[in-house]
């Protein structure tokens, strides 16, 4: 049995490309393993509080000295990396949004950015926690940044990358629906896309 963790980023419900490029990728799996456990995390639904002070303090405090406000910010945290701890596969579905990922992501990320937990670090620097899992990234855009001039300008589909790079998960494909917003290209790029989903 697979343990499938669906992260969706993007406010923008039913007309959302990056939600429906990602459900496609979850079917996929499902249509591989029959038995998979699709888990769903629905970053718009649950915000993910902005980093504040007493976050980053309860982050780098011991357990035991925590006030009951900083307990509730350390259970809510590690309950969010149990989920990625649990999960056999972890799709992403990541719009491009002002050259990066939507800001519910980047939260999400500064909650799961935990030394001990998703890292840590040894003689020998830092060391992902997260290994033998697969990363899928269903990422859109109006622009095409995969190649072209704007390539550049992409610091999404590499900034998730790096992430769960240092988290040690570095078995990642990209499944792309680019020129979301240029006409000639829009009318098919999502067909495309989702035609091209591939499962390993």
């Amino acid at each position: 049995m697979k343990n499938i963790l669906h992260i969706i980023s993007s406010p923008r419900a039913e007309i959302s490309a990056s939600r429906k490029l990602g459900n496609a990728v979850i079917e996929k799996i499902q249509e591989k393993y029959a038995d998979a456990v699709v888990k769903e995390r629905d970053l718009t639904k649950n915000l993910v509080p902005l980093l504040e002070e007493v976050h980053i303090n309860t982050f780098f405090s011991p357990a035991e000295s925590h006030s009951s406000e900083q307990a509730e910010i350390n259970e809510y945290s590690t309950g969010l990396i149990s989920e990625l701890q649990e999960a056999d596969i972890i799709v992403i579905d990541s719009p491009m949004y002002n050259f990066s990922v939507p800001a519910t992501l980047r939260a999400y990320f500064d909650f799961t950015s935990r030394a001990g937990y998703t890292f840590k670090y040894d003689e020998n620097g830092p060391k992902g926690l997260l290994n033998d899992k697969k990363l899928y990234i269903a990422f859109t855009s109006g622009n095409i940044y995969s190649e072209g001039p704007y390539q550049i300008y992409d610091s999404n589909v590499p900034y998730i990358k790096n992430v769960f790079g240092f988290y040690g998960v570095t078995d990642v494909s990209v499944f792309r629906a680019e020129g979301l917003a240029i006409p000639g290209i829009q009318e098919t790029s999502l067909e495309k896309a989702i035609e091209g989903i591939t499962i390993d």
